[in-house]
């Protein structure tokens, strides 16, 4: 096996052995699995490391878009040249990424989206994440001998495919925040398809390390992502996708009804089912009954500044403000960047975070989530309070804020492939847009030239703990699964819009925007360093991961001393963000440890 492929494969492995460790009867570590699983997951992430291209910081006076590819920003710059809204341009720019990074998001996907109106003041959130098939259950998830299975298996197949939603979703922000016609949005993206696009280092790696998993798929994902000879195409390469470029003609004539009907909704149907050993139970009906949901957008306060952002089903907004509003009763500006004082406690923080997510966040049409209780004031003072600034507090415990259930933690991890993109209009319009396909690759079934999501595998598969209560995440059919994107507006003292971020990144995408967020109101960064400050991870565990090849490393030994189990490896961010520039205008930063690029109409 290459040795990407099988260090990837690994950590992949361990985390999807504490996500399905609770559908074993009789799982009584259910904890500790969750401990091991969440230290990893999204830190040795499947999708693999591009390294390290220095980026600088963009300026605009007018507009800027940041995201995960040069041909994106160039169509979504286009599109507000044009004289498209930020949301036109985010939809654009969404087409191009489905096209030239297919590893990442796409049609067979899901996200999330946050709009700001300063006409109006008001912020607005788009829930666009995948449901379960109907008849969805986890026995699909279990071999014929009832143990759960391991990796790739349980990601391989039709059997973790969810209902696609991210087209859905920007067709009903599109209807209320739009400006060009829906189908002028597509043009580019349809170009390079039909035509080609050059296959990035990023793709080729991915697909490479992949390669046996592809070809075990067969067609058509593999006559797509390797060449004649069967090997990743090389970079460089202008990969030309047909099926997709006419999937997506469709849907710029027909809108979402493209997809979630007809010829496109039967090929997804069929691929799904046909699969020869793990075959999945999403229907016609599931495609047609989709809608995306409008949500009300959770907000809080971190030292004089307002920050909004996803809500549950999402856990990213959530998490993000329980962070911050911990972190608010330290002095994180005296500390520095780089400190060991600040890793310490932004990791002890996101711990807590982590593990409240764990136990009380889910789709909220199923489960009553107690999202005031979470982010209540004197909740987070005693949650901060469990914080010693000289002795890390290992593996934490949820809390119970008021509104919540009695409920077990699950021990789900999600495998990320995911992209980030951040846009403002000339008027000050706004979008946050995170959207996903899960794994890297997604479930690795196509169709209709698009890759499938397998967003099934951010259920827990065990509908109770140990102790018999429930798992508000539980795998249910026609519920939306727990996510940890974490699309993020800001707004000023003044209660001007300041920043519009987000990334990638699994589980970890709350660690990446909390390190963003710190290093701009705490430490007075531009966005380009913000985003360049080394990653630190930690989750409902007492691991704490530092980034590979950053000065962090040298805190290992100081941090172990506190008590922190210390894992160093790649974190593989891909932040993307614009900041109200001072003087006018704005600036944008791209993420050095992706492809992505950050440009403003000239």
């Amino acid at each position: 096996m290459h040795a990407a492929t099988a260090r990837h494969a690994a950590a992949a492995l361990l985390g999807l052995a504490g996500l399905l460790a609770g559908a074993l009867p009789g799982a009584a570590a259910a904890a500790s699995a969750a401990d091991s699983a969440v230290a990893t997951a999204g830190a040795d992430a499947p999708e693999l490391p591009s390294g390290w291209t220095p980026r600088s910081l963009a300026r605009g006076p007018r507009d800027m878009v940041a995201a995960a590819h040069p041909l994106a920003v160039q169509t979504g710059v286009a599109t507000l040249a044009r004289g498209g809204s930020a949301v036109d341009a985010a939809i654009a720019a969404q087409w191009v990424l489905a096209v030239v990074e297919p590893q990442s998001s796409g049609l067979g996907g899901g996200g999330f989206l946050l709009h700001f109106d300063p006409a109006s003041g008001a912020v607005a959130s788009y829930d666009g994440r995948e449901t379960a098939p109907a008849t969805a259950q986890a026995a699909q998830f279990r071999d014929a001998t009832g143990r759960p299975l391991g990796w790739p298996a349980a990601v391989d197949g039709g059997h973790a495919v969810g209902v696609p939603g991210l087209v859905r979703m920007l067709e009903l922000a599109h209807g209320r925040h739009g400006r060009l016609p829906w189908a002028s949005l597509f043009d580019d993206a349809i170009r390079l398809a039909e035509t080609g696009a050059p296959v990035s280092a990023r793709l080729h790696g991915q697909t490479r390390a992949a390669r046996e998993r592809i070809l075990a798929q067969g067609e058509p994902v593999a006559t797509v992502l390797l060449g004649p000879d069967r090997q990743a195409w090389p970079v460089g390469t202008m990969l030309r996708q047909p099926a997709l470029a006419a999937t997506l003609r469709r849907v710029a004539a027909d809108g979402a009804d493209a997809l979630h009907s007809g010829e496109i909704a039967r090929a997804i149907v069929e691929r799904v089912a046909a699969h020869p050993e793990r075959p999945g139970r999403l229907s016609l009906a599931d495609l047609a009954g989709y809608q995306a949901r409008p949500r009300a957008p959770v907000c809080g306060a971190y030292r004089g500044h307002r920050i909004c952002g996803m809500g549950p089903p999402s856990s990213g907004g959530l998490a993000v403000l329980q962070t911050l509003g911990m972190l608010e009763f330290f002095d994180l500006r005296a500390m520095g960047p780089g400190s060991l004082d600040a890793v310490h406690l932004v990791s002890e923080a996101l711990r807590l975070a982590y593990a409240d997510r764990l136990r009380h966040v889910a789709d909220p049409d199923v489960v009553p989530v107690p999202v005031a209780g979470l982010l209540d004031a004197a909740y987070l003072r005693a949650r901060a309070s469990l914080i010693r600034p000289d002795r890390s507090l290992g593996l934490p415990a949820p809390g119970q804020p008021a509104g919540s259930l009695r409920l077990a933690s699950d021990a789900s991890v999600s495998l990320p492939s995911t992209t980030h993109l951040s846009v403002v209009d000339a008027q000050g319009r706004a979008v946050a847009l995170t959207s996903s396909i899960e794994n890297g690759l997604g479930s690795l079934q196509m169709a209709a030239g698009m890759l499938l999501n397998n967003q099934l595998t951010d259920f827990s598969f065990a509908p109770a703990g140990v102790d018999g209560l429930p798992v508000a995440n539980a795998l249910a059919g026609g519920k939306r699964p727990r996510s940890a994107m974490a699309p993020t507006l800001v707004f000023g003292p003044d209660g001007r819009l300041r920043a519009v971020i987000g990334s990638p990144g699994g589980p970890a995408i709350i660690g990446y925007v909390v390190k963003t967020l710190i290093g701009l109101i705490d430490w007075d960064l531009d966005i380009q360093q913000a985003i360049d400050l080394p990653n630190v991870g930690a989750q409902a565990s007492a691991t704490t991961v530092l980034e590979r090849g950053t000065p962090l490393v040298r805190l290992a030994d100081g941090l172990r001393a506190r008590g922190h189990t210390v894992l160093v490896t790649d974190l593989n961010s891909g932040l993307h963000g614009i900041v109200a520039d001072p003087v006018g205008g704005w600036t944008g930063g791209a993420d050095p440890r992706r492809d992505g690029a950050a440009r403003g109409t000239p």
